[in-house]
């Protein structure tokens, strides 16, 4: 049976069933190669504002979320809904939104500080992003699940578990050839409204998915080393 037609049932309460897992280990050179390869191909990965409006291959923008959704999570809860948007009425309205919200940010919400660490990156109210990119993703956090008999259970760790999945997507459209953004809004509320989400979810993140814009520009930024992230005990 494929991935795509097992159907996930809650695993509440019920008891451990262990499952053999023997995965054939990698030689080292080969481990080191492939290494290598991805932190150079990850260290090309830039948060991206201008989009061309070509199309994506759907498939790819599906298998990234399919990636994605194999994050782990708090009691293997996967308290996490992804939410395609093509249709360009709606981005608009995402994006209507969106700008009202930045604008009061930008205005004065942020404070002074804020602001100051948003100057080199260049960000302002205007988000063209998310009409010019052909897709959309936004993704919700499961606060709660609802039981058969309507009882509410929590889910667990739900902040950790979503920002992990989110990174592996991001890293999942990268290595695909495609280009992304988080772009967090706040207040949120308004994805709930319209893309109509129950109430158990709450938006965590939009994420524009797209091609670069043949004028595309970046801010200028270096990363920290390997050095000044790792401590070695």
């Amino acid at each position: 049976m494929s991935p795509d037609t097992q159907q996930w049932t809650p695993i509440h309460g019920q008891p451990y069933r262990p499952a053999s897992y023997r995965p054939e280990r990698m030689p080292t050179g080969e481990s080191l190669t492939r290494a290598a390869e991805l932190r150079e191909r990850m260290d090309g990965r830039r948060t991206v504002r201008h989009f061309s409006p070509d199309p994506v291959p759907e498939q790819v923008v599906r298998d990234a979320i399919a990636c994605a959704a194999t994050a782990p999570s708090g009691a293997h809860q996967q308290p996490w809904t992804f939410v395609l948007v093509k249709d360009p009425a709606v981005r608009e309205q995402i994006r209507a939104a969106a700008e009202q919200e930045e604008q009061l940010s930008y205005d004065g919400r942020l404070g002074d500080e804020w602001l100051a660490a948003l100057r080199p990156i260049g960000t302002d109210a205007v988000k063209t992003h998310l009409t010019d990119a052909p897709a959309l993703i936004v993704v919700f956090q499961q606060r709660y699940w609802l039981g058969e008999d309507g009882t509410k259970h929590k889910h667990y760790y739900v902040d950790e578990s979503v920002g992990i999945a989110v990174g592996m997507l991001l890293s999942a459209l990268h290595l695909s050839g495609l280009a992304a953004l988080i772009h967090t809004p706040s207040p949120m509320r308004f994805l709930s409204q319209v893309l109509n989400r129950p109430e158990n979810e709450k938006a965590f993140a939009v994420i524009p998915v797209g091609y670069p814009s043949p004028d595309c520009e970046v801010p200028d930024l270096v990363r920290k080393s390997l050095d000044q992230v790792l401590v070695e005990v």
